[in-house]
């Protein structure tokens, strides 16, 4: 039976292309993790998958590391790392298979984050690593093209970083999502955060665990928005002192001033 090692050792006689990127095996102790360098939180369940994986014998996508003055660093592969170590601890003799990584910082960084062996990034997660590029020199537009996302998805992130403590630990709880977090600052600014509390205690109240965005950021009618557009756009308009106003008929002046109160009681709602 072939196999690739055989084509390439005969590769002019195979005529193919095949060229070959070197690995290395590694024991688990001649890796280290930098504190706060990886862009995601441990997940141990995870871990422990890899654990498993590694005690029975499946394979395991290598490692990307960095030697550096402390010795080996992990760039990714820390769920990988951490589960190589519970086997070990588990009387198992783990060597992992590394690959050296080649770029800059800012390259590293979006690496882990387009990584396809690590978990999905959390938002939070996403934003950080956007924001720790942005300090290497990044502009968003370079960003988005070194991870393959849209600028606006970079943007987004970004601005979730802005949403202030309040709103950024009901995104890590999950009770809000990223996106309505980011909307609620726009919708609200400084109160966000205070409205945001305010708004989950309700929803609670009637059962639910999480501020969705309708609860958090209730619409008025498109409906009645556009009634109202109708109505005034058939008003005729005549002069009144130095302003102008617009004439309507006592029927059309009855039904726009329902809506008006309509929309000023919902405000008040949203406010409550």
């Amino acid at each position: 039976m072939s196999s690739l090692s055989l084509i390439y050792k005969d590769k002019d006689k195979n005529d193919t292309n095949i060229t070959t990127r070197k690995t290395y095996l590694l024991s688990v102790d001649e890796l280290y993790v930098e504190n706060g360098y990886n862009i995601r939180e441990i997940d141990q369940t995870h871990v422990e998958e890899f654990r498993d994986a590694f005690i029975a014998g499946e394979h395991v996508p290598p490692l990307a590391v960095q030697v550096t003055d402390q010795g080996i660093k992990i760039i990714d592969g820390h769920h990988r790392y951490y589960g190589a170590k519970l086997a070990k601890e588990a009387g198992h003799e783990i060597r992992l298979e590394c690959k050296d990584f080649v770029g800059s910082e800012a390259d590293r960084i979006a690496f882990m984050v387009t990584s396809s062996q690590g978990r999905a990034l959390e938002p939070l997660e996403r934003a950080a690593a956007y924001q720790r590029m942005i300090n290497q020199g990044w502009e968003p537009v370079e960003i988005a093209r070194k991870v393959k996302r849209s600028v606006a998805d970079v943007d987004h992130h970004l601005q979730l970083l802005t949403v202030g403590d309040g709103l950024i630990e009901m995104v890590k709880t999950g009770e809000v999502a990223a996106t309505t977090a980011v909307a609620m600052v726009r919708e609200h600014g400084a109160q966000a955060s205070n409205v945001a509390q305010q708004q989950l205690e309700k929803a609670k109240a009637s059962g639910k665990k999480k501020l969705t965005r309708a609860a958090a950021m209730p619409q008025f009618s498109a409906a009645r928005a556009r009634r109202l557009v109708e109505l005034l756009a058939s008003a005729e308009t005549f002069a009144h002192g130095d302003s102008s106003a617009l004439e309507l008929s006592q029927q059309v002046e009855f039904e726009v001033l329902a809506i008006l109160e309509e929309y000023r009681s919902n405000q008040i709602k949203e406010d409550a």
